[in-house]
Parts: structure tokens; C-alpha cells; sequence
């Protein structure tokens, strides 16, 4: 059996999986990049029991991914956006939709479709060398250690 933790991976994806990879977490971020802010928002839009959405929610705030705003005083109520290192997880969530549709195909097509804000178009997620600047694809990258 697997071990729940990454400890002792040197690796940045170890690292990216001990913060986002429980299926829930990516979820509540989905949605948060839909908009979604509240409580209620979430468990309407995702099949999560209640007590496991507020573990997720509050976890999320604890790694500095969402913030706990309160938006009602009486009863109190919070909204939960995304802070800029939430938000940094578009073109994460974004590449796994996209390989999703590609790879794990439904009859009626893709659920979601990620548009560019201003004209409509579709965003796509492509890799790029920093060095020449040109669209690269995968068989062109070599993934090596640096230490």
C-alpha cells in the first residue's frame, strides 16, 4: 500500500500533491475558478458532505490558497475566494480538463470549455521554452534534476 504522505520526495510535484491532490480539494478549486464562493455554493455544486467541505475549506485557508472573508453578520457567514496562490492553479486545473477531453472523452462532448474573457475564444494550455520562446510539445521535453 501506498503511503498517504510525500515526506521524503524531493520533488515539487510531491510537494504540489501534499497541498491539492486529495480529489476534493481540486474540486473546491474548480469551482472556486467558477465563481463559487460560499458554503452553500459549493455543496450545490459538488457531491461533499458537509463536515468534509469545512475540513477541505479550512485547510485550503491554512496553505494561504483561499481567504475566510465574512460577508453576513448575523448569522455570520463567510465567502471563501481564492487568494493569487489559489488562482495560480488555473493553468493546472485547466491542463488537467484539457487532457480529461482529450483522454477520457463523453459522448456529448466537454462539460466546460475555458474562454478567454474580452473575445470569447478558447484557452488552451500550451508549454513554452523560456530560452527561444517557441511552443514546444511533450516529446520535446527532457525533465532532469538539478541538485
Amino acid at each position: 500500500m501506498l503511503p498517504r504522505t510525500y515526506e521524503g520526495q524531493d520533488c515539487s510535484l510531491a510537494r504540489a500533491l501534499e497541498v491539492i491532490g486529495e480529489r476534493w480539494t481540486l474540486l473546491i478549486v474548480r469551482s472556486a475558478l467558477l465563481e463559487v464562493k460560499r458554503f452553500d455554493g459549493f455543496l450545490g455544486q459538488l457531491p461533499i458532505a458537509r463536515n468534509v467541505l469545512t475540513n477541505r475549506l479550512a485547510r485550503l485557508v491554512d496553505l494561504g490558497i483561499m481567504e475566510r472573508v465574512p460577508y453576513q453578520d448575523k448569522p455570520v457567514r463567510h465567502e471563501y475566494p481564492l487568494t493569487p496562490m489559489g488562482r495560480d492553479l488555473t493553468v493546472a486545473v485547466i491542463a488537467l480538463m484539457q487532457w480529461g477531453d482529450r483522454n477520457l472523452p463523453t459522448e456529448l462532448g466537454p462539460p466546460r470549455r475555458a474562454e478567454h474573457i474580452g473575445c470569447d475564444g478558447d484557452v488552451r494550455v500550451r508549454m513554452g521554452c523560456v530560452s527561444c520562446g517557441r511552443d514546444i510539445h511533450d516529446e520535446e521535453v527532457a525533465v532532469r534534476r538539478t541538485r
